[in-house]
């Protein structure tokens, strides 16, 4: 009796536990089988995701791995189809080109790993098995870009800046501008070579400008091809004939870009006058000098910062704010209402400095303070002018006029780790390639460009200040809190 009460037990335990078996086997069956769910689920993402082929987001401040405004402004308004031709090229440089193409459909990609595929490209263009290269055509103009082309060494900070958006949006402007506008730079009386503006010159040959230089007394006149005259700061006076040939220039509707510091060398340059007279401006003597520590370079009253009006008809296109650094600039002088109604002339105001700025005619100085009765008391200063005269009817000549010439040359400032160019400092680059692109009617090339190199930081003496506190102020708050804290908790034991 007791072995069948023992056996009926056994069974019992027996039938209690195969239920119990049943549901892990179950539960662990579900288990494998939502994994392999959630795996075929990732993996369906993942190739939905890679065949959609979304533009990668762009963290960084200055969306150096998207396209600029620049130029998906350039890219929409192309109307021509463009073959780009990527050869033996990485997959990143690949992916950045594709988006000039989901911009535009117009432009084609065709990427190309072996060249031994296309002899006639190998043979056409001289590209080994091992080189780089992108060709970009659009009918019978081509452009090509050798790896040299898309990065470049900034000798300033001695690292690699990349430059394939400019190259290739450069590229796509210069194939396919019917006639790129031709800049002539009048020389033989000037402060600055043409060596001197080099890295200004090659901003303007990348966006598809044909850059010349004119000897006036060689070549008799100004060239009926001349879509801008650019002059830089004279040392000494043009000739009446070269002051004739200009203003003939003028009344013909012709466009002036002028970079020119004030006459420091004190040579009359009346026949150079004659010229600005025309537009009813002038240029005294004197350098200005900032007293507001936020409106200079650090610790340099001469080393200004001005500010660009976003509301004239050189910037209002590109709806932006701008500052820009002139270092010993002058000042511009307008005529009166009444003068510039007589000579048929609408002044506006491109450029300004702070109320805080007065003109040094007395180089000698050492202060950096208003001296009375050497300094002149000035407020808000004009360094930048367009001047718009009619000529005829429906032919009218423009001057855009800035009383300095340092902010678009080669000059370099000496930085803690290097060195920077005064040319990409602040908008300066973007004044100067704006107010050429106005003058050439190229609305489209007017904007703020990307800059994705690394040159140091230049502060004003209150970023200065504040990058100090930080640094040393807040740990110290930090630690004084944390005595505090500790001797408060400790009394309280």
């Amino acid at each position: 009796m007791k072995e069948n009460k023992n056996e009926k037990k056994s069974l019992k335990v027996k039938k209690e536990q195969n239920p119990v078996k049943g549901r892990w086997i179950r539960k662990t069956s579900l288990t494998v089988l939502l994994i392999l769910i959630i795996i075929a689920v990732c993996i369906g993402i993942n190739l939905a995701v890679e065949n959609a082929n979304f533009e990668d987001i762009d963290v960084t401040k200055d969306k150096v791995y998207s396209l600029s405004e620049k130029s998906k402004d350039i890219i929409s308004s192309i109307d021509k189809e463009i073959n780009v031709m990527m050869i033996n090229m990485g997959e990143a440089e690949e992916d950045f080109v594709k988006k000039y193409s989901s911009i535009n459909d117009l432009i084609k990609i065709e990427i190309i790993n072996n060249i031994t595929a296309r002899p006639d490209l190998a043979d056409e263009y001289g590209i080994t098995a091992d080189q780089q290269a992108i060709i970009v055509k659009c009918g019978d103009r081509e452009k090509l870009l050798s790896s040299g082309d898309l990065y470049e060494m900034d000798y300033s900070t001695y690292q690699t800046k990349d430059t394939t958006e400019e190259a290739l949006t450069n590229a796509l402007i210069s194939v396919t501008t019917e006639k790129k506008p031709v800049i002539y730079n009048l020389t033989g009386h000037n402060k600055y070579s043409t060596s001197d503006m080099y890295l200004f010159n090659l901003n303007l040959e990348n966006e598809a400008y044909e850059v010349n230089d004119l000897d006036l007394l060689t070549k008799g006149v100004v060239p009926d091809d001349c879509s801008v005259l650019m002059i830089t700061t004279l040392i000494e006076d043009i000739t009446k004939k070269e002051r004739d040939e200009i203003i003939d220039y003028i009344n013909k509707g012709g466009k002036i870009l002028l970079f020119s510091e004030p006459n420091a060398t004190g040579k009359e340059m009346k026949n150079f006058q004659d010229v600005l007279d025309e537009y009813g401006v002038s240029i005294p003597e004197g350098i200005l000098v900032e007293q507001d520590s936020n409106k200079m370079l650090y610790q340099n009253p001469t080393a200004i910062l001005v500010t660009v009006s976003p509301y004239t008809s050189v910037t209002k296109e590109a709806d932006m704010y701008m500052n820009a650094c002139f270092i010993a600039s002058g000042k511009i002088d307008i005529a009166d209402s009444d003068k510039l109604k007589e000579l048929g002339v609408q002044a506006e105001i491109l450029a300004t400095t702070s109320e805080n700025t007065f003109l040094r005619t007395d180089y000698s100085l050492e202060s950096n303070n208003f001296v009375e009765g050497s300094d002149k008391e000035m407020g808000n200063a004009t360094v930048g002018a367009l001047l718009k005269k009619t000529v005829e009817d429906d032919k009218t000549s423009e001057l855009i006029v800035y009383s300095n010439n340092v902010f678009v040359s080669n000059l370099r400032i000496s930085e803690a780790d290097g060195y920077s160019y005064v040319l990409n400092y602040y908008n300066n680059e973007d004044l100067a390639m704006n107010s050429m692109a106005y003058l050439t009617e190229r609305d489209n090339m007017i904007t703020i460009r990307k800059d994705v190199e690394v040159t140091a930081y230049t502060v004003t003496d209150q970023q200065n200040k504040i990058i100090l506190a930080i640094i040393f102020g807040i740990p110290v708050i930090i630690i004084i809190v944390g005595i505090i804290v500790w001797q408060y908790r400790r009394r309280k034991r």
